[in-house]
């Protein structure tokens, strides 16, 4: 029996490409999976603590009510701003600078008064 070399490449196959392909190339489409999972998750989580409205385009304030302080997160345009309010009682002394009123609409407008007198929002 004559041995055969496996280690000559014939001509015919060196002119035909790889066609087991790079071995990499699934990684790309385990990048994109990743990403569209983070997005995912990120969605649900906001979903989870119903602050799935801070991604639209409108003003939004949400309040959070906890046993001993009350946090507000109030979205204005494209920044977000969290206020952290306690239910400690402050003394002191002072003086009255104006009032909140609550309009028709539901938007709050601090008017200040002249020496602290109470004023009047309508026109």
């Amino acid at each position: 029996m004559k041995a055969v070399s496996r280690s000559r490449i014939t001509p015919h196959a060196s002119r035909r490409g790889d066609r087991g392909g790079d071995p990499l190339d699934g990684l790309v489409n385990l990048f994109d999976l990743g990403i569209v999972l983070a997005v995912a998750f990120l969605l649900a989580a906001l979903q989870s603590v119903n602050l799935s409205d801070l991604l639209t385009q409108e003003n939004v304030t949400v309040t959070r009510t906890e046993a001993d302080s009350q946090t507000l997160i109030i979205k204005e345009g494209e920044s977000i701003k969290t206020v952290r309010l306690s239910k400690k009682t402050v003394t002191g002394s002072g003086r009255r600078v104006g009032e909140v009123f609550r309009l028709q609409d539901g938007r709050l407008v601090y008017v200040t008064g002249a020496g602290g007198a109470p004023v009047d929002p309508t026109p």
